[in-house]
């Protein structure tokens, strides 16, 4: 080695380096998902330090706060123009605020509060030994049916980890729709995901069934973020970066400077369509879109109801608006590769969940296809690519949300000796029974049909409407096919609820404390004024139907 060499050597180790510099967050325009994360920890927390005696109403009290207040955040950020004119991009580039993640923040912070509300609720089940009972196992550590299982229910333990646990998901939730880079779309993924997978195991009753349909969805969820990472890292190796506007730039070439290993990468198109597809895939099976929708009636059947309620709402809701968010800022170079596709996924996932249902002969499992069914109809809105698409997507999840809480809090009210009666032929002449709980049902199955004053309606019209526009009205045709075969089976419900003999050995209802019948009211309420009057919530998701890039 010539002296030459070393002296370089010597001098370029000699430099000094430019120091990292400390990130800028904007903690105001990050407040919702903050406070959501902060009430979570105190809520772990409150676990270890509070008694049990008092658990349970401490963590009732901090999750709603903390959900309104993270609202409230919300709503003051639209207001401040957050959503319009200053919408930006905050945290280092990782998160956008703009219309959609706002629209799609708050839609997932109601759903949080109704979902609090049913998981609190203790009066549907009789008091086991003189202590009120919720819908989740006394402790969830203990073997079902072993002898700690029945001591730990005989001192009246209850699971009130649900609800940090709770928070945790909504929390990445919050993340997932406003992820502006891929990193931070895949953590949000799992910060959301293994809360759920943790919920859908500790249900009270039928614990097995509750445990298998947990694990079932944990591998299932483990593939597809494994297929996610994978295509991440794909779409990395293709643009030279995570962001998300970066790789759009380079998906339609207007980068500014190419480097050789970036100029390498580019012409590779295989990198980028098999990245594409596999991130655009561990997002449909989020949704719940067929072909990757195998873990859906299992798993809703098995979890909690309320759990199911939730996690029905609030993950189709983060996934759409990530979808979105996807398809929109960063593969729009790609329309003509991808539109295809998403029309097939589309015209299966109406038919199949529609055709499906029909068949069904459980209460929890058909609603379960009803929402496969109801993530074709989204997706119809997704390929209009239009301004339109995104506004009637973002209406649609909120109307839809509302919906389906509302469903599985009145399914959580029909029990018999063995808690619930999911059954339906248990649920003959339910109308002559309890013709309030049945007539409410009755109206969410509307709403569900699309059956016009129902926010349904309106939703799948907006829908319809904007996919017909954006030149896809083969798919409005197979959409509008598969909701009269849809309206079949919920109609179906509607029959037998109010125009079969009651059985004698039939289920009763419960009465509920005001908390889910807040839930249910709340859901009645949403979706009449939605069908009734919905051009404002219109007007307001098409204000908030623009992404920043």
């Amino acid at each position: 080695m010539s002296a030459s060499a070393v002296h370089s050597l010597w001098t370029t180790a000699a430099e000094p380096i430019d120091k990292i510099g400390a990130p800028d967050i904007e903690y105001g325009q990050l407040s919702p998902t903050l406070i959501v994360i902060g009430a979570a920890i105190l809520g772990v927390l409150v676990e270890a330090f509070v008694p049990r005696r008092t658990r349970y109403h401490a963590q009732v009290f901090l999750s709603v706060v903390a959900l309104a207040a993270a609202f409230a955040a919300v709503i003051a950020l639209a207001a401040g123009g957050y959503a319009t004119t200053k919408s930006g991009i905050v945290a280092m580039g990782a998160v956008a605020v703009d219309g959609p993640a706002l629209f799609l923040q708050g839609t997932i912070l109601l759903a949080g509060i109704l979902g609090v509300f049913t998981f609190a609720e203790r009066r549907l089940d009789p008091a086991a030994h003189g202590n009120r009972v919720d819908s989740f196992a006394a402790q969830a550590a203990s073997v079902p049916g072993s002898d700690s299982e029945k001591a730990a229910v005989k001192a009246g333990f209850t699971t009130t980890e649900v609800f940090p646990l709770l928070l945790f998901a909504v929390g990445g939730m919050l993340i997932f729709p406003a992820a502006n880079d891929l990193l931070t779309l895949f953590i949000a993924l799992e910060v959301f995901s293994l809360p759920l997978y943790l919920l859908c195991a500790v249900a009270r009753r039928k614990r097995l069934m509750s445990q298998e349909a947990a694990v079932k969805y944990f591998l299932l969820g483990a593939f597809a973020s494994a297929f996610t990472l994978f295509g991440i890292a794909l779409l990395y190796g293709y643009a030279g970066s995570v962001r998300y506007g970066t790789i759009a730039r380079v998906v339609d070439g207007t980068v500014g400077e190419v480097t050789p290993a970036l100029a390498g990468t580019m012409g590779n198109d295989a990198l980028l369509l098999i990245g594409a597809a596999m991130v655009v895939m561990g997002l449909l099976f989020k949704v719940g879109a067929v072909p990757f929708h195998m873990w859906t009636p299992d798993v809703y059947q098995g979890a909690p109801t309320p759990v199911t309620g939730f996690m029905a709402a609030a993950t189709k809701v983060a996934a759409f608006g990530a979808l979105l968010r996807l398809l929109y800022v960063v593969l729009p170079g790609l329309r003509w590769d991808w539109r295809p596709v998403m029309w097939a996924v589309a015209i299966v996932t109406m038919l199949g969940g529609a055709i499906v249902a029909i068949t069904q002969t459980d209460i929890k499992r058909l609603l379960a296809y009803s929402s496969i069914a109801h993530a074709g109809f989204i997706l119809a809105g997704v390929i209009a690519t239009t301004p339109d698409g995104v506004s009637s997507v973002l209406f649609y999840l909120g109307a839809y949300s509302f919906v389906t809480i509302g469903a599985f809090a009145v399914v959580t009210l029909v029990r018999d000796a063995g808690g619930e009666a999911t059954h339906l032929s248990k649920w003959a002449g339910l109308g002559r029974r309890s013709p309030l709980v049945a007539a409410v049902f009755a109206v969410f199955l509307l709403a569900f049909a699309g059956i016009p004053l129902t926010s349904g309606f309106a939703g799948k019209f907006a829908v319809f409407k904007a996919a017909a526009e954006g030149g896809a009205g083969a798919i409005v045709v197979v959409g509008v096919i598969s909701s009269a075969i849809a309206a079949f089976f919920y109609i179906r419900v509607i029959v037998l609820m109010f125009f079969s003999e009651p059985r004698p050995e039939g289920p009763t209802v419960a009465v509920p404390s005001p908390l889910t019948m807040t839930a249910i009211g709340v859901g009645v309420a949403v979706t009449l004024v939605l069908g009734v009057a919905p051009q404002y919530f219109l007007d307001l998701a098409s204000q908030a139907g623009v992404f920043v890039r």
